[in-house]
């Protein structure tokens, strides 16, 4: 994948960068393969905004991507190298020797007509599908599972890839693109490699208007709000907040920690991701 520059013309396309989409081979997504998506415009099933700044957007159509990859010992060829709204990666269309149909991550070297496996017998090569355990220490994974058979939750990001550090007993650590250095059952299933599409943190979007292509509306900062929308609003001319920075509900706005642990979760943290 490369960015190109697009020629300053008017104003929203002067700074803008976008894809040459050079590694897409097709247009069109499989059929059989597509899911219909039902926008909510951030709010709830009551219809109150639950979510800010979300509604409107581009019309598109869920890629059903297969992230357990449970076929095991059944070769796949690689068809063709797709783009897919809903995610910052490439996705590839694979064709089964028996017949199936199916979406996976693209990671890169894989080109169109490679043949990729998963399972235990699967050689180290990218694109491949292993259990942890049989992977060597060192190597690059990504699509990586947290409970054995639920399908890969971690490491699935535009240039993302984790590396084996340790087995020991029933798990095996693995060093997280955050630095966290988490133990994961030594069955849970990774593939090999590292995922393409790198460049996508170099984009820039340029106009206002692309980030409301992405169903993303405005964000109003609070200082410019009145007294009963926003803690900060209100006052003669430019004022601060006025004490500690906080929510438009009243709470902390920096260095408060809302986020609730998992105990079942972070007990297998080696390191965290904050030192």
């Amino acid at each position: 994948m490369g960015i190109k520059t697009i020629n300053p013309t008017s104003p929203g396309q002067r700074g803008m960068t976008k894809s040459d989409f050079a590694e897409i081979t097709a247009s069109k997504p499989e059929k059989s393969l597509l899911k219909p998506i039902r926008k909510t415009a951030g709010r709830n099933n009551t219809g109150r905004i639950t979510c800010r700044h979300k509604g409107g957007g581009v019309k598109k159509a869920y890629r059903v991507i297969d992230f357990k990859r449970e076929k095991f010992g059944i070769p796949a060829t690689v068809k063709t190298i797709e783009y897919d709204p809903n995610r910052n990666v490439r996705i590839s269309l694979v064709f089964y020797a028996d017949g199936e149909k199916r979406y996976i991550l693209t990671p890169q070297g894989l080109n169109v007509g490679d043949t990729i496996v998963s399972g235990p017998n699967a050689d180290i090569i990218t694109g491949n599908a292993l259990p942890l355990e049989l992977i060597p220490l060192g190597t690059m994974v990504h699509n990586v599972e947290m409970i054995p058979g639920r399908g890969a939750k971690l490491v699935r990001t535009a240039g993302a890839a984790a590396q084996l550090m340790a087995k020991e007993g029933n798990y095996v650590t693995i060093k997280l693109p955050s630095s966290e250095m988490r133990m994961i059952r030594k069955e849970c299933l990774a593939t090999v490699g590292v995922l393409g599409n790198a460049e996508q943190k170099n984009m820039k979007i340029g106009k206002a208007g692309r980030k409301r292509y992405m169903g993303i509306r405005p964000t109003v900062r609070g200082v410019t709000m009145n007294p009963c929308d926003h803690p900060h609003g209100g006052g003669e001319g430019k004022t601060g907040p006025g004490g500690h920075p906080k929510t438009p509900w009243g709470k902390p706005a920096l260095g408060y920690k809302t986020r609730k642990s998992n105990k079942h979760s972070d007990k297998y943290i080696v390191r965290g991701r904050k030192r």
